[in-house]
Formats: C-alpha cells, sequence, structure tokens
C-alpha cells in the first residue's frame, strides 16, 4: 500500500515498485541488526523444564532473562542450558539465577567456555512473535528455516530479539536498484527487545511504560542526516525502529563521532518529527506503540482509514505480512 501525506490517495503494488516510488536523492534509513537465537530451554536439578528467552548482557557473564517455569524459581539455583544437539556440551553450560528483577526478569551469571552469541548458536531458537506458533522445542529443520526467514539480507550487528520487519521486504537486488535510482541509504542499528510487543494497557497512552532499546548511530550516518535535513531532502525510515533511533538523536549530536546510547522514546499523535518526512512499515498489532508512531505521522483518523482499506483487501498484517510506504510530498 502507497500511501501520500497531504492528500488521499492511496495505490497499490509490490516492494519491488520502491525505486520508481522514490526520488533521486531521497535518504533510506535502514536497521542492520541481526537477530539472535535468543529463546532457549533450561533443565532443573529436579528434572523440570524451564523455557527462557534472551534479552541482553549485563556486564561480563551475566544475562537478563525472562524466565517460565511451572515452579517458583529461587535465587542461587542452577539451570542446566539444553542444547540443540545435546550430546555437543550436555551437562557444561549452566544458568546461576542471582537476582529478580522489575518486569519478571530475572538476572542470571552464566557459567560456560563460549561467548554469548556462541552459547546461544548452540542453545538458542529464534524468538519468533507470540503469534507465530511454534514449539517450545522446535524441530531443528524449522528453526534452521527461521533462522534464515527472520532476518533482514543486511543484518551483521548481533544483539536483537525480534527482527525490524519492515526491513525483511528487501533483497540485493532491491539495495541495487535503489542505489542506481540515486537514492541513498543511511545506515544504523537499534537492538530491537521483547518490549516491542509489549500491548498498550494504560488508560492513557502516555501513561504506558514504553521500553528501553540501545542504539548505534554512525558518525557517517549523523553526517548523511544534517546533510540532508540541511538541503530539505526527503528521509524516509524503513521500519520504526529507524525513526525512534533518529528521533532520539540530541539536538546537539556531534556528527563527527558515533553515537551510542538507548532509547525509550514514546512516539505518538503530537510529535515534531525532525527527521522522519516518510516512512515504510508493516501493519501493526491493534493497541500498541507501534500503531501510535505511525498515527503521528498519519494522524490517527487516516491511519484507521488506511488500515480499513488494508482488511477490504486482504493485505496481511504482522510481522511477515505485507508493507505500507507512506510518502512525503514531493521535493520537485
Amino acid at each position: 500500500m502507497v500511501a501520500s501525506l497531504g492528500t488521499d490517495s492511496v495505490a497499490f503494488g509490490t516492494v519491488a515498485d520502491l525505486p520508481t516510488l522514490l526520488e533521486p536523492g531521497d535518504v533510506l534509513v535502514l536497521n542492520d541488526t541481526r537477530v539472535l537465537p535468543a529463546r532457549f530451554r533450561a533443565r532443573r536439578s529436579t528434572g523440570g523444564l524451564i523455557e527462557g528467552l534472551f534479552l541482553q548482557t549485563l556486564g561480563t557473564g551475566r544475562w537478563s532473562v525472562m524466565l517460565k517455569s511451572g515452579g517458583r524459581l529461587g535465587a542461587g539455583e542452577t539451570l542446566e542450558l539444553i542444547h540443540r544437539e545435546p550430546a555437543d556440551r550436555d551437562g557444561q553450560d549452566r544458568l546461576e539465577l542471582v537476582e529478580k528483577q522489575a518486569g519478571g526478569t530475572w538476572q542470571v551469571q552464566v557459567h560456560s567456555e563460549l561467548d554469548t552469541e556462541a552459547l546461544l548458536d548452540r542453545v538458542g531458537a529464534m524468538p519468533l512473535p507470540p503469534y507465530i506458533r511454534r514449539d517450545s522445542n522446535p524441530d531443528r529443520t524449522i528453526d534452521d528455516l527461521d533462522r534464515h526467514r527472520y532476518q533482514t539480507v543486511f543484518a551483521r550487528s548481533p544483539g536483537a530479539v525480534a527482527a525490524p520487519t519492515a526491513g525483511l521486504h528487501f533483497t540485493p537486488d532491491l539495495l541495487v536498484a535503489l542505489a542506481e535510482r540515486g537514492v541513498e541509504v543511511a545506515w544504523l542499528t537499534l537492538h530491537v527487545g521483547s518490549g516491542t510487543f509489549a500491548p498498550i494497557r494504560a488508560e492513557r497512552l502516555e501513561d504506558h511504560a514504553m521500553h528501553s532499546e540501545r542504539c548505534h548511530v554512525p558518525a557517517a550516518t549523523l553526517r548523511l542526516l544534517a546533510e540532508a535535513r540541511e538541503q530539505r531532502r526527503r528521509i524516509i525510515p524503513v521500519g520504526t525502529t529507524c525513526v525512534r533511533a533518529i528521533e532520539s538523536l540530541p539536538a546537539d549530536v556531534d556528527v563527527d563521532r558515533d553515537h551510542e546510547a538507548s532509547t525509550n522514546l514514546l512516539i505518538q499523535p503530537g510529535f515534531d518529527f525532525r527527521y522522519t518526512r516518510g516512512l515504510m512499515t508493516n501493519f501493526h498489532l491493534p493497541r500498541s506503540t507501534l500503531m501510535a508512531l505511525v498515527a503521528a505521522l498519519t494522524g490517527l483518523e487516516r491511519l484507521h482509514e488506511l488500515y480499513r482499506m488494508a482488511i477490504r483487501r486482504r493485505l496481511r498484517f504482522y510481522s511477515y505480512g505485507d508493507a505500507m510506504l507512506i510518502v512525503p510530498p514531493s521535493t520537485s
């Protein structure tokens, strides 16, 4: 779906049409985060099984994780990680529960000779959204397929526990076609966290406890964004993660140094966008901060109209669904 800002125009096509829908000089912002196989299983000393989700590292040898257990867990307990190939390192890798934290997460001490990425590769499965149903112990062939499909073609910076799904539409050939069209790409990394799936439960949107995510914006991207703003060129993030990353930049950011930070920015209708002029995004879950962000760009009533139109045309929603391109006014 292609929706124009400032008009009622709506058209339909495919993502392969993107080079014809953009203008030379446009800047696409892409998130190169790589999804970790963050879902894991562990065994208690009693033999009971635990389902877990790796969230992030907390310094040397410590993780923040979510754990699901049939019984009560306690600090000091040790869990044995279950490998995809059990004979590989059976019993060698363990988690020691250190402290239960806010939101039901646990801080754990990792006992393993492997670093985080290598360990998760051995014990983990891809953390697909809950509406994509998988066994707690997915078949190896299915998980290998998930590891390939739930990853953008430009993913290179490991750390996410969810994919920046608007980027899943891109292929190497499309990136080449965009470059030939004269569209520039600004790269950044925002490691998508599990909070991206958290529904809004507060009565007022501004009371929603927004999750925090780590982001890295290279100096080259900062300079390109500053140049594009000065020249009034169109900056079009691909995905809500890119919008949050660039709109979180300090007003006085140093464009000659990489910017590293965490952001818990909640974007809702009334937000004053400093960089974002358009957006490519998927169709999102109701009562989500993702829909609030898109509504901030289109207006809430306009977004409702577009979603009703998408439903009538039976477009696919959510992570593996279709895309919407919100096109800003032309600069020509």
